[in-house]
């Protein structure tokens, strides 16, 4: 009908007069206007709007926004425009700032208030939009944070026409984003289908949902197993009418075949020798797998082992030379599996098809597997729970990339014995505060007796926007080292590998002051914090011989280093004894910090293999008072 009445009007405009086009137009715009009201009366509650920061509500979007921008210091249509959010970032600011208001915290600074009130005392413009864009990458604020919200829906319908934004709805851009939205087109549907291999978007990256921390990230729309990874089977449905509800299009097909592709680069990057030189030439490492392995008969003689990702076999080698009376070494690279299966040859020590088929007399031990563990069952057929020992080295950068602890764990749950042995046991991260030592700044200070200290603090400004992996000297820590979060392997569940954790850290002594006198004068800075880890074998297991491999700062470095997460600005630190100006900002060199608080969250991230951590950080000087940093997002990967 709509188009019908334009066509009349653009006639009544070329061939009649200006007076008799008016009135054309008003006669034609009357029912439409009337059909709208009757549509406004019959859905009245659904276009009321409830407001972002508190319990108003509105019946249009527009008066919503314009509510929020006055009295809330919400500015929503001014930072879609500054960061240029196309239809599913408005989307995510939305359940952004909902989430951030239901913790009683500050949108754009991050600052944690005690109670709604206060929130509502503190919000202010933003200084700069664009220091939280990083967090609307996070795909969790997909998920609408609240049900039935219908903001959601109808913010992009107020600017149809206008020139502004480029913001409408895109049904095959939303698709692309959304782990779980349906399209109403079949013509549109059938075009995703025909180029879902071929579009160079990064699409449809869905991750488990996290009970623990607010890293938490949307599910898919299918139940996926890749790497122990459960990725559920909730479904959530569009706001089509009923009738279209034919149409739908699911896309979790192109899920998976995005993980496939992130998997065989994964492994393929692990056909190269140089990597697994590295990783056996890593005394540290390769000693602690060996001693746990060679000097525990009680455990090792007899026993059935499934190693996990056994790259050239080392670990499996070690097993058959330990006792073992099968191992079975599981490999997805198929080089590598070749490889390995090779050396086993090499070494008297391969388990052949005559051998399994009940040779009992056979020398072999070791037969290797090439496939991912998580379809393992396609390549052999081992009985439920009956594995006595599961060893991996399955440990990346900051304990956890790569995600390969999932893949372990989907193994222990599938074959292990009860009570059986999984090598190491247990995983814990660590975390400490550098100093300025532990930055480049000290370099640039003086290159050949030239001062270039301009180049260091740009430096230090972009690492404040990476994690970097690189060996800290223990001399450049400014902090006590406190213990961020702990795994037992043996009994934890798949879904606590994303977590949430606090602690908090002191000025250490020594780095303040060699005279205890001078330390009510004595200050230093903080310039980030370092994550690295410890797995144990522990005397659960390995009773004649337990072990520890630590990549501490204290100890011989390894080559998974350590992780760097640096602050956007150094802290001052001092101890309690500190005199310190209470008019000065916490952090200062006036009134530094006895301690510092964080909030670390740690999860897999959208993209296959990669770890997002968010860091909140919280200062606290002698006297008590306080002062909040906003959060720093950073993706290892």
């Amino acid at each position: 009908m709509a188009n019908n009445l334009r066509e009349t009007e653009e006639t009544n405009r070329l061939t009649q007069e200006n007076q008799e086009e008016e009135e054309e137009d008003d006669d034609s715009k009357e029912p439409w206007t009337e059909e709208e009201n009757e549509d406004d009366d019959e859905n009245g509650e659904e276009s009321e709007f409830l407001c972002l920061f508190c319990d108003s509500k509105y019946g249009s979007c527009d008066a919503l926004f314009e509510h929020c921008r006055l009295t809330h210091f919400f500015d929503f249509n001014g930072i879609r425009k500054e960061l240029g959010l196309d239809f599913y970032g408005s989307f995510k600011l939305i359940n952004y700032v909902r989430s951030q208001v239901a913790d009683n915290r500050c949108w754009s600074c991050g600052v944690h208030c005690q109670s709604k009130q206060d929130l509502q005392s503190h919000l202010h413009q933003s200084v700069n939009s664009k220091d939280f864009k990083l967090l609307l990458d996070d795909d969790k604020y997909l998920n609408p944070f609240m049900q039935e919200d219908s903001l959601l829906y109808s913010f992009g319908g107020d600017e149809e026409d206008e020139n502004d934004y480029n913001t409408s709805f895109d049904e095959e851009e939303v698709v692309r984003n959304f782990g779980n939205v349906c399209i109403d087109d079949d013509d549109i549907a059938e075009e995703i289908e025909l180029n879902a291999e071929t579009s160079n978007k990064d699409r449809n990256k869905a991750v488990m949902t996290d009970s623990n921390g607010h890293l938490s990230l949307a599910s898919s729309s299918k139940r996926i197993a890749e790497n122990g990874r459960d990725y559920g089977e909730s479904v959530s449905s569009c706001d089509s009418n009923p009738k279209d509800k034919h149409s739908t299009v699911y896309i979790a097909d192109v899920v998976e075949k995005d993980i496939k592709k992130v998997n065989e680069s994964y492994f393929g990057s692990y056909s190269s020798f140089g990597i697994h030189r590295e990783m056996i030439s890593d005394k540290v490492r390769t000693d602690a797998y060996r001693e746990a392995l060679l000097k525990n008969p009680s455990l090792l003689n007899g026993a059935v082992v499934m190693d996990v990702g056994c790259g050239t076999g080392i670990l499996s080698l070690f097993a058959a030379q330990g006792g073992a009376s099968r191992v079975i070494a599981i490999e997805a690279s198929e080089k590598m599996s070749t490889v390995a299966t090779q050396i086993a040859k090499d070494n008297g020590l391969w388990r052949s098809k005559t051998d399994i088929a009940g040779n009992n007399n056979c020398s072999g031990v070791i037969e290797v597997v090439q496939n991912m563990v998580e379809n393992l069952d396609k390549s052999i057929q081992i009985q439920p729970h009956s594995v006595d020992i599961l060893v991996s080295e399955w440990m990346g950068y900051c304990l956890l990339y790569e995600s390969m602890l999932s893949s372990v764990l989907f193994a222990r749950d599938q074959w292990l014995k009860p009570g059986g042995a999984i090598l190491p046991d247990t995983a814990t991260i660590f975390v400490a505060g550098f100093g300025k030592g532990g930055t480049s700044l000290p370099f640039w200070e003086n290159v050949y007796g030239f001062n270039m200290s301009s180049i260091g603090k740009e430096v230090v400004e972009d690492a404040a926007k990476f994690p970097i992996v690189d060996v800290v000297n223990h001399h450049d820590l400014v902090t006590n080292a406190a213990l961020l979060q702990s795994f037992d392997l043996a009994t934890m569940k798949p879904e606590e590998v994303d977590f949430t954790a606090i602690t908090e850290l002191e000025a250490k002594l020594d780095s303040l002051a060699s005279n205890p006198n001078d330390l009510k004068q004595q200050a230093t800075s903080c310039y980030g914090i370092v994550l690295w880890f410890e797995t144990g074998f522990t005397s659960r297991f390995c009773k004649e011989t337990p072990t520890v491999l630590s990549t501490s700062p204290y100890t011989p470095k390894t080559h998974w280093k350590q992780t760097i997460l640096t602050f956007r600005e150094p802290i001052a630190m001092a101890s309690c004894k500190f005199t310190a100006d209470g008019s000065a900002p916490v952090g200062t060199d006036a009134c530094p910090a006895s301690k510092i608080l964080l909030r670390i969250s740690i999860a897999r991230a959208t993209q296959h293999r990669s770890i997002d951590i968010s860091l909140e950080t919280d200062g606290v000087c002698p006297n008590g008072q306080k002062r909040s940093w906003p959060v720093q997002m950073f993706n290892l990967s």
